[in-house]
């Protein structure tokens, strides 16, 4: 099946930092332009930020340096001592799979509708600006939109072991989402 053309525009990321007099100024340590990478089921991602500690070191530009190898070594889902900053598009009608990360992660809607859809079946449709708290849940997402791709930004953060009765539930995403190409 051909997918719709992409109607979303490219992101830009603006990261600052300090001159070497202390001004507030903008870092060209990284492009301002996000590059997104392809999924197999055709979703597309872009990392926009990632850090590998808390608190975060932002003396000496120590992030930056964390967060350009990450752009070529790309981490994981999430990372177990740090924070991601992630752009997701999704195609027309695309569902991803059902998973679970261990972690807390903020989720918005920033351009169509997206139905966020639980293990138990319970199911909310976000819309522009809504947003979402996952915490460690099953959880998948399906764009509603046969014809239109939508974006959602999410930053992701380690949690501790999720433990429910006397099992510790696992995250699942390295079985069930896909691998960048």
């Amino acid at each position: 099946m051909a997918s719709a053309a992409k109607d979303i525009r490219p992101i830009q990321r603006f990261i600052t930092t300090h001159s070497p007099d202390g001004k507030t100024t903008f870092s060209d340590a990284v492009s301002e332009d996000a590059p997104f990478k392809v999924l197999p089921d055709g979703a597309e991602f872009a990392l926009c930020y990632a850090t590998d500690k808390f608190p975060v070191q932002l003396s000496a530009d120590e992030d930056l340096g964390t967060y350009e190898n990450y752009t070529t070594n790309l981490p994981g889902i999430t990372i177990g001592t740090g924070s991601v900053l992630r752009v997701v598009d999704m195609r027309p009608g695309a569902l991803s799979p059902m998973h679970r990360t261990i972690s807390l992660d903020y989720g918005v809607v920033i351009e169509g509708e997206v139905e966020l859809v639980l293990d138990s079946g319970e199911t909310r449709l976000m819309k522009r600006g809504d947003i979402s708290i996952q915490r460690g849940t099953n959880h998948a997402w399906r764009n509603t939109s046969p014809t239109s791709w939508a974006r959602m930004l999410y930053v992701l953060q380690p949690a501790e072991p999720l433990v429910f009765g006397d099992k510790v539930l696992e995250d699942n995403s390295k079985e069930t989402i896909p691998k960048h190409t």
